[in-house]
């Protein structure tokens, strides 16, 4: 059984989809500390809040905008003004927007690059300097299959999500040996709010079925089961690991 009794933790994109699944799925575990993150839907996230609590969780909901560094840099502060330290962070908060190579805008590559990749390095350097000086704690860091076999019409959302990767490799070996772990989890195709009006259509739903070895796509709660485990005691001798959750549909390692 896993137990997160007396650890704190960070979920940036906690409102929605995965990241709401993994509070939610901390607060079973015995989290004593759940922060759930937004930036826009704040019914969506007090929603997710209720229901930590009901398993005992202590619960702080704050608005962060992940890709601006000051906001992060407030998040990690409040929290630690809340809790007293910082055991986990699960840097998930991401967009997946389509965009034809030809056609993609300047501006729409650096909103991406911003949410998707600063964000990792914000939420990365303020959990750090808030770890360090307790020599322990464990980074999360949610890239994707695009990042590891690239994705047609959304070059800036693989690009970012292989950065995702390399970052974890880059802060494994240099964080580890401080007392910081630094793990990756990569899903597949995920019913979450983000994927919806991809996967209502029949067609394009047949066509992710047909590449998925199980034959279906995930839940939510089948990426965050993941999460959990490498937050948690059981993986503590796991350090720059990419973990990926995608029914079969790639096969790397």
């Amino acid at each position: 059984m896993i137990n997160l009794t007396g650890k704190t933790a960070i979920i940036t994109g906690a409102s929605r989809g995965i990241g709401a699944a993994a509070a939610m799925l901390f607060a079973k575990a015995g989290a004593s500390g759940v922060v759930i993150n937004y930036r826009a839907d704040v019914e969506s996230a007090k929603k997710v809040a209720d229901s930590c609590r009901r398993h005992g969780s202590d619960v702080l909901i704050l608005h962060a905008d992940v890709s601006r560094k000051s906001h992060v840099e407030r998040l990690v502060n409040r929290a630690l003004d809340r809790f007293g330290s910082l055991d986990i962070l699960v840097a998930n908060a991401g967009i997946w927007k389509e965009a034809a190579i030809e056609k993609m805008t300047e501006r729409e590559w650096d909103e991406t690059m911003r949410v998707n990749l600063k964000s990792i390095y914000a939420c990365c350097h303020a959990a750090a300097r808030a770890m360090l000086p307790q020599k322990r704690g464990t980074l999360i860091l949610i890239s994707s299959t695009a990042g590891q076999r690239g994705e047609s019409f959304h070059s800036h959302y693989a690009a970012t999500k292989g950065g995702i990767i390399s970052m974890t490799k880059s802060l494994a070996a240099e964080l580890g040996p401080r007392g910081i772990t630094v793990n990756c989890v990569a899903p597949g195709w995920v019913e979450t709010d983000m994927t919806r009006d991809a996967l209502n259509d029949p067609k394009t739903r047949r066509r992710i079925r047909e590449i998925i070895p199980l034959g279906r796509v995930a839940t939510a709660e089948e990426i965050a089961g993941p999460i959990l485990f490498l937050a948690s005691d059981l993986a503590s001798h796991i350090n720059g690991e990419v973990l990926n959750v995608n029914g079969g549909s790639v096969l790397c390692g």
